[in-house]
């Protein structure tokens, strides 16, 4: 009796039920009913609804401009909660909680108000447009939108991590003659690679499955600034269930194939973090 280890929580399997139950109904049903309604639509039928040229735009658009969003923010976000974590500063509070400013913000008002800033006439956009840097019904625009809606998982995935870091291992590499270069590259880098490539992917799911602030960014002109969601929007308004649907799956089916890529990725990179 005193070899085990106390658990707070009920038995195995109680725990491990509770758990099937719940993924069950909040998951694995409302996937299977999408499943089961393209059933309704033959092999063939399925095939052209979803490689239609206006939904071909609309996939890449999605799943390019999520990515770039989720680059940016894997860079970015890691410099700033690096900032938040290792520096003392005026208005750090401040700046912390503006991380979370998206989280808080109606998707639809973010989208509103970019494209404000960005519009030709806008604060930012009267002195870009000039420029030939179009932020409003650009793909731009939609980058900038799916960057701004995932910013906060990058930062606060790493956040922790930098915060429980032992600078003892930093202060042992300056000691045998590392620089600040290189001390970051081979010691701190390692470690913190798994969950930047998690704040990454976090990121990225966060950014296919938008649609509110693209809504207006965008300007949803198909096959220059229509992003998938929108199209299954546009498909459901008029009535269009079936290719709705279909569209759908293949989101879905194409999403949960980079996440499974992505989480092979953080498990590679977590090897060398040991």
């Amino acid at each position: 009796m005193l070899n085990r280890k106390f658990n707070a929580l009920p038995g195995f399997g109680l725990t491990m039920g509770f758990t099937l139950f719940y993924l069950s109904v909040i998951v694995l049903i409302p996937m299977a009913a999408l499943f089961l309604k393209t059933t309704q639509l033959s092999g063939g039928q399925f095939w052209e609804v979803v490689t239609t040229p206006r939904a071909m735009a609309a996939y890449r658009l999605t799943f390019g401009a999520s990515l770039i969003a989720a680059l940016v923010n894997a860079v970015f976000g890691t410099i700033l909660a690096w900032v938040l974590v290792r520096y003392e500063f005026p208005g750090k509070k401040f700046i912390d909680a503006l991380v979370d400013f998206p989280f808080a913000l109606p998707t639809a008002v973010a989208g509103l108000t970019l494209s404000n800033l960005f519009a030709q006439n806008g604060w930012l956009g009267q002195y870009l447009v000039p420029l030939g840097i179009k932020g409003a019904f650009t793909p731009l625009g939609v980058v900038i939108a799916l960057t701004f809606v995932g910013m906060p998982f990058a930062v606060r995935t790493l956040q922790p991590v930098l915060e429980g870091l032992d600078r003892s291992v930093e202060e042992a590499s300056a000691t045998l003659g590392a620089g600040r270069w290189r001390t970051f590259i081979r010691v701190i880098g390692p470690t913190l690679a798994p969950t930047v490539i998690t704040g990454f992917a976090l990121s990225f799911a966060r950014a296919v499955g938008e649609y509110g602030s693209i809504v207006f960014i965008s300007g949803n002109m198909p096959f220059k600034t229509e992003i998938a969601p929108y199209l299954i929007v546009f498909r459901l308004e008029d009535y269009d269930y079936l290719s709705a649907t279909a569209i759908a799956a293949v989101l879905l089916i194409v999403s949960f194939i980079i996440l499974i890529g992505i989480n092979y990725l953080e498990a590679w990179a977590s090897r060398f973090a040991k």
